[in-house]
């Protein structure tokens, strides 16, 4: 696959989580992802470590039950080069608890034959405490 091909892979990843298809997101991941999220581990559940397919299901559903509708993504920039696709993006999401979910991400994913194998997600954890986890 060439660099706009990959590219749209990635815009398409954050187009179904922005309108909640968290089954077409994990069609984009390759069976044997690693995705990385952002942090110190066990500064929270999910922090600093990498995550299989099946671990990001449970995090995609689980956020997306706590949720008044999908949590809306907005990709800011990308930039492509070989078999890399960096992001920047930004999410707002509604929470059943009336917190406001407002996370600023810079994502590395690796595409191999259509899919994302690869990713590193950072974001802001002080929010993700905050707005997921504190009582």
């Amino acid at each position: 696959m060439g660099i706009e091909e990959n590219r749209a892979v990635v815009l398409e990843f954050y187009r179904r989580f922005g309108t909640g298809d968290i089954a077409g997101v994990l069609e984009l991941l390759a069976d044997d992802v690693g995705y990385w999220l952002g942090g110190k581990p066990g500064t929270s559940p999910t922090s600093g470590v990498t995550h299989t397919k099946a671990q990001m299901a449970e995090i995609f559903q689980r956020m997306a039950e706590r949720v008044e509708g999908p949590i809306r993504m907005t990709v800011k920039s990308t930039v492509a080069e070989g078999d890399k696709v960096a992001v920047e993006a930004t999410s707002h999401g509604q929470l059943r608890n009336g917190r406001v979910y407002e996370q600023e991400y810079h994502a590395l994913m690796t595409i191999r034959n259509g899919k994302i194998a690869a990713v590193r997600e950072y974001l802001d954890t002080e929010h993700v405490l905050a707005v997921w986890y504190r009582r």
